[in-house]
Parts: C-alpha cells; sequence; structure tokens
C-alpha cells in the first residue's frame, strides 16, 4: 500500500536506488512469524512450569458484589476470566484490573491468591485507564506502520514516545527507508493507513503480555538495532533482567503496559500526522501520530473533527505542542 504511493512519488529517482539488501535478509512477514513463534513456544514454556493445576483464591474488592470470592486457577486464570463470573457489564466495561493494588492487563494470568478490582474510563480518575488506551493505539499503529511498505521500503520501529493523553495525540516513532526522506504523506495516504488500523480494530484481537529474560526477547527483536537497545536498558532497570512484550494477533512489540483488553474498545481511530524530527543519528526519525476514542466515549463530530485537527501538531515528549506560524508544520525536536 504505502510503498505504491512512495513508488509514485519517487518514480523519478527509482534507477538510483537499486536495493542491494542481502539475499539472506527476511522479509516482514518472516520477521513477523519469527517474533510471533518465538513469543508462542515462551508462553508455552512458561505455562509447562505449572504441570498440575493449583487453585487460588481472588477477592474481589470492587464497590458491586463486595465480598466476591473466586477459587481460580494458577497461572492460567486471567482478570478476565474473573470479570466473567460477576456480569457481562465487568467482560464488557473493564479495561484494566488492580491485582493487590498493581496495575494488570485482563488478559494476563494470575499467579497467586490475590485481591482484584476493575477500572473503567467512568472512573472518577481514569488515568490509568486513559494511558493504556493511548498505549494500545500506538501499538496499533505501530503494526499498521510495520506492514504497510511491504518489503519495497524498510521501516524500522522505534518506540511509542509515553505522552500523557491531554496532549492530544499519540505517537510512535519509526525510522523510515533513506529513499523516502522526501516524501511527504498525503491525506489519502493517511486515510489508507486508518483504514489498516481499522482493519485490525474490527478483528476483536485481544492485548496479550509476556514478561522474558532479555536474552528471549533479543533473539525476537535481532533485526531490528533500536529495540535491541531498549531491550538492553530495560532489563538493567530491571532487578530480574526480566522484559515486557506484548501481542495482539501476530504482531509483537515491547511494551510495559499495561494494555487495553482488544483491539475493538477503540471506537473513533485516525491516522493524522508524520512529522521528521531532528535527532543526533544520522537516520531521519518520523514521528506519527493520531487520535482516538474508545467505544464507552464516542464523540459528535463537530468534536470529533476539532480532537483530529488538535492531533496533527508535533506531540513533544513533555506532552506539550509547537507549530510553526500557526500551521501544522512542526518544528524539529530532539528525541
Amino acid at each position: 500500500m504505502a510503498a505504491r504511493w512512495a513508488t509514485r512519488n519517487l518514480r523519478s529517482q527509482h534507477a538510483r536506488f537499486i536495493s542491494t539488501a542481502p539475499a539472506s535478509r527476511l522479509s516482514t512477514a518472516e520477521i513477523v512469524q519469527m517474533r510471533n513463534e518465538l513469543f508462542t513456544k515462551e508462553k508455552e514454556r512458561q505455562l509447562s512450569l505449572y504441570p498440575r493445576i493449583e487453585k487460588i483464591e481472588v477477592k474481589y474488592v470492587g464497590k458491586s458484589h463486595p465480598g466476591t470470592s473466586f477459587v481460580m486457577n494458577k497461572a492460567l486464570s486471567t482478570p478476565y476470566n474473573c470479570a466473567m463470573h460477576l456480569s457481562e457489564w465487568h467482560c464488557k466495561k473493564s479495561v484494566l484490573a488492580l491485582v493487590d493494588g498493581e496495575l494488570w492487563d485482563m488478559y494476563r494470568p494470575l499467579t497467586k491468591s490475590c485481591e482484584i478490582q476493575f477500572l473503567t474510563f467512568k472512573d472518577e480518575n481514569p488515568e490509568e485507564v486513559n494511558k493504556a488506551y493511548w498505549r494500545s493505539c500506538a501499538m496499533i499503529m505501530a503494526c499498521v506502520l510495520k506492514q504497510a511498505f511491504k518489503d519495497e521500503y524498510s521501516v524500522s520501529l522505534i518506540r511509542a514516545p509515553e505522552v500523557p493523553v491531554i496532549s492530544g495525540a499519540f505517537c510512535y516513532d519509526v525510522v523510515l527507508d533513506s529513499r523516502l526522506d522526501g516524501w511527504k504523506p498525503t491525506e489519502d495516504n493517511f486515510r489508507c493507513l486508518t483504514k489498516e488500523a481499522y482493519n485490525l480494530i474490527h478483528k476483536d484481537l485481544p492485548f496479550e503480555t509476556l514478561h522474558v529474560e532479555a536474552k528471549v526477547a533479543l533473539e525476537m527483536f535481532q533485526h531490528n538495532r533500536y529495540k535491541m537497545d531498549s531491550i538492553e536498558q530495560k532489563a538493567s532497570q530491571n532487578p530480574e533482567g526480566i522484559v515486557k512484550l506484548h501481542r495482539f494477533g501476530d504482531f509483537v512489540d515491547i511494551s510495559e503496559g499495561p494494555h487495553i483488553p482488544r483491539t475493538s474498545f477503540c471506537f473513533q481511530y485516525e491516522i493524522t500526522a508524520a512529522h521528521s524530527l531532528q535527532t543526533s543519528q544520522s537516520e531521519s526519525v518520523r514521528r506519527f501520530q493520531g487520535v482516538s476514542l474508545p467505544i464507552h466515549l464516542k464523540a459528535h463530530h463537530t468534536v470529533w473533527r476539532r480532537l483530529r485537527e488538535r492531533s496533527q501538531r508535533l506531540i513533544i515528549e513533555d506532552g506539550s505542542l509547537e507549530a510553526k506560524d500557526g500551521s501544522l508544520e512542526a518544528k524539529t525536536v530532539s528525541t
């Protein structure tokens, strides 16, 4: 898709950019498959550490059904399974769980007896839920960007900057093929990317989480030096050298999480901007941005239009906005 856009934009220069990549280089699809298989293999290995089913007691401490207790399966049952024992409302509305006060993905297995409560978008203070939503929207965008250019142009994912929801846009930084340095995405390009995002949203894919040793994560991301640097940094900051991964569908990424339960929690979603960042790196870094609202918080089209316009301005790490002469062309910043 995106490859066709770039080909049209750079047709006159195409002869000068014949690929010299080695024949052994894996395709994007092969890399995705490799990571997905390693994720599944490690998940199965961790499950094998519990050869027999052990029971744990989970006490629900929420406002409704107070004092309810569940007998669940250790390392198999998840907060979502607990929500199923409460009501359909809890299944549909719960975004995150608090497990003994710790933020927890809805599909992350429980490993011990604990107390649990659920967080929703309608809570008095939904800050952590909003963060999880922004984080998940950025991961969906990363998946779209990685697949959009096929194998005609390289796309290296760097990271999703943690920016507050009040900033107006979720972000993901990428390094595109140097042949695309002069490419400026059009509104039609963004519409095509957004369409691909909706395809993922409508598939209703669950977000899975997996905590792995650094060596496992390094094997998964051996073809991306930015991710390898991130893995080493995160492992050095963790006393046990653990790195947190998340997956939806067959797309795996490094993310501290937590994430929303499923892609279908997204309702209004749009990829709106791509800004070139001035960095110390020799490669040209692009910050792709988008805006979204969950199915629980739908907005009128006039409100959505304002949110969309706001999301086009460059988002900086601290969540502030930069614009030049009031236009949507952004100043460059250091990452």
